[in-house]
């Protein structure tokens, strides 16, 4: 059975890949902190989160009673109580001088 792949020996597999793609000619590029998140040379505005207002909540106390008395309506509107059937019990039978004969499967 081949073993799974330690951290290690994947750290060890990628720092020989990175070397053997140096060693090719291939050249890594710096990128200045920032750049990524510019766009057309500005900040994108639209992605910053902290200057929109605050989004009202929706107290769930409330959410959660309207989702209950929902779920109990439809329950009572679509299905009568019905009774539970009764489960098979073992009853045993004794003969005249109170000593078990047998045990027989009873319902009630």
């Amino acid at each position: 059975m081949k073993r799974p792949q330690t951290k290690v020996q994947a750290r060890i597999e990628i720092e020989k890949q990175i070397d053997d793609f140096l060693k090719e000619g291939g050249e890594v590029l710096q990128v200045n902190i920032g750049t990524s998140g510019l766009h057309n040379g500005e900040l994108n505005n639209n992605s910053l989160g902290f200057e929109q207002p605050k989004q009202p909540r929706t107290p769930v106390p409330g959410a959660i009673a309207a989702i209950e008395a929902n779920r109990q309506a439809k329950l009572s509107k679509n299905q009568p109580k019905k009774p539970k059937p009764s489960r098979p019990r073992k009853k045993v039978v004794y003969d005249d001088f109170g000593e078990p004969v047998r045990v027989v499967w009873v319902t009630e």
